[in-house]
């Protein structure tokens, strides 16, 4: 075998392996929202392509998505611009968002899910503003506020007596558009128990922004536990894209 025919072997076997696992996550997703008695579509897959090239990304594409959940803004950045020619793309910041980092992913993310502070959210708000006036981007970045379940703040989160501060701070600001609630669990945490308190937070945060719907939670292995307690998206790495991550800057 060439070394031409070697490369299109890899890349039609990477195509069938991503292809398959997409078609079993599809299923799970769907199987979980007619448990929860929830209609099978309202719950969107979210691949999370972080430490994976540009060419997985380009492979999902062709296989029908259209958004993508990246955590590392110079991975990130570098993606966007290597597959700036599908504009139809929907970039998502899912990771902890430095505010020297804001003015640049402002110019390419449609949602970031990661704002936990009214200082992030200030700096967020002045990238997009930046962006809009320099034509990088159509329209406000869409924030979701990631809130934390266990009060740690290595893992990042709005406290929840902070929630309903810095929600108003985010519908009021310029360049942003409050979408919703992001949360990940405790580590060693019942799913169960975390994302029902995660749905009494967002219910609470509906009652003052009745706009702000959407409900990112749940991953690889609790998605399920999500969907019973109202995600609106899953954002799935592990079992979409495997184990298999590369060096990256």
């Amino acid at each position: 075998m060439t070394d031409s025919e070697t490369v299109v072997a890899q890349v039609d076997a990477r195509i069938a392996e991503l292809s398959g696992n997409l078609d079993m996550l599809r299923g799970r997703i769907d199987a979980a929202c007619l448990a929860a008695g929830r209609e099978p579509g309202s719950v969107r897959l979210l691949p999370v392509t972080k430490f994976f090239p540009a060419a997985d990304v380009a492979i999902l594409y062709g296989l029908g998505c259209r958004e993508f959940g990246e955590s590392r803004e110079q991975e990130a950045t570098a993606k966007v611009a290597e597959l700036d020619e599908r504009q139809d793309i929907r970039w998502h910041m899912i990771g902890r968002l430095q505010r020297n980092k804001a003015r640049v992913v402002a110019r390419w993310a449609h949602t970031v899910h990661s704002v936990d502070s009214e200082r992030l959210a200030t700096a967020l708000d002045k990238g997009a503003l930046a962006a809009l006036d320099a034509g990088e981007r159509a329209e406000p970045v869409r924030v979701l506020l990631q809130v934390s379940l266990d009060e740690d703040p290595e893992r990042g989160g709005v406290a929840r007596d902070d929630l309903d501060r810095l929600a108003d701070q985010v519908a009021a600001a310029e360049g942003l558009q409050l979408g919703g609630l992001m949360a990940i669990p405790p580590l060693d945490a019942d799913p169960d128990s975390a994302f029902a308190r995660l749905a009494t937070l967002h219910t609470l945060l509906l009652a003052r922004h009745p706009g702000a719907t959407e409900l990112s939670a749940g991953m690889s292995g609790d998605l399920e536990s999500a969907i019973e307690h109202g995600s609106t998206v899953v954002r799935v790495g592990t079992a979409l894209m495997g184990t298999r991550p590369i060096t990256s800057g």
